[in-house]
């Protein structure tokens, strides 16, 4: 129950805890079904209440991603970069409110200085990936042969359920600094470090739509993420195993590129999540003469 606290006049009052919003196209609406539920800590205390996003919400935010995604992409890699580092800074300023949404326990301020850290890592990628993905490929003939990564395009997140902001950035951060856009799914019974990361995102370089965060029942949004037409790709990262298969059915209609991956989140990242959302295009150049 929240704390009862005297008032001026010396009688006991109720906190007004805080009724937080979804994250969509760079702005913080309402869900449209008005529903929203209570978030509690690891102590069972109440700390606020998260909004209930529905499926409309979780349309609406494709939509947004889908805007937002020509502008990012198309934005050159070293931009990317600085405006993820930007993002970075903003985390290391507000470090402290991180920390205190945190319900993992033990060493919370370590593992929000890991999840700065992690973001540090992804924003020196952007301009680096292309030489990794990419390749100028030996070829008989008076040509020119290029592997070329591009995004995949809007990319559905479900984050994980169990890991706090460690777990979001992980699965975040690799996937809008390649230039693709992101709905996110936060975690169910933990979304205040979502929400935190959100508020971040909207007051720094980021463009409004590159993420998207929905908050609510993720077996009532991960479906309808799965099976839309205009989402490209698809992690699956935070459902159980167990869930998985419907949802990659879902996905298979439109043929969504399909990750998943159980991940120690501490451990050293590398760069498979970096690559697991970008495509190949190979562009043949003739040699002049």
């Amino acid at each position: 129950m929240p704390e009862k606290k005297p008032s001026a006049r010396g009688q006991h009052r109720l906190d007004v805890r805080k009724t937080y919003k979804l994250y969509i196209g760079g702005a913080f609406p309402r869900s449209e079904s008005g529903r929203s539920y209570p978030v509690t800590g690891a102590d069972g205390d109440l700390l606020g209440y998260a909004a209930q996003a529905s499926r409309k919400d979780a349309r609406d935010a494709v939509t947004a991603g889908r805007a937002a995604l020509r502008g990012w992409s198309g934005a050159t890699a070293y931009n990317r970069g600085q405006v993820l580092y930007r993002v970075a800074e903003m985390m290391e300023g507000r470090s402290a409110q991180f920390a205190d949404v945190s319900v993992q326990g033990g060493d919370r301020d370590g593992l929000v200085a890991a999840a700065i850290d992690r973001w540090v890592w992804y924003a020196g990628w952007p301009d680096k990936v292309a030489q990794v993905a990419g390749a100028a490929n030996p070829v008989a003939g008076p040509y020119f042969n290029f592997s070329v990564p591009e995004p995949t395009g809007v990319v559905a997140v479900v984050a994980p359920a169990e890991s706090g902001l460690l777990g979001l950035v992980s699965v975040v951060a690799p996937v809008i600094a390649t230039g693709n856009t992101a709905v996110v799914i936060a975690s169910e019974e933990r979304p205040l470090a979502a929400i935190t990361l959100s508020e971040v995102l909207a007051t720094s370089d980021l463009p409004g739509g590159v993420v998207n965060v929905l908050t609510g029942r993720t077996a009532e949004l991960a479906p309808v993420l799965a099976g839309h037409m205009d989402v490209n790709a698809i992690d699956l990262t935070g459902v159980p195993p167990a869930g998985r298969p419907d949802l990659e059915r879902l996905a298979a209609e439109n043929v969504k590129r399909v990750f998943a991956a159980d991940e120690d989140w501490t451990a050293a990242p590398g760069t498979r999540r970096l690559l697991a959302f970008l495509e190949t295009k190979t562009v043949w150049h003739p040699i002049g003469i």
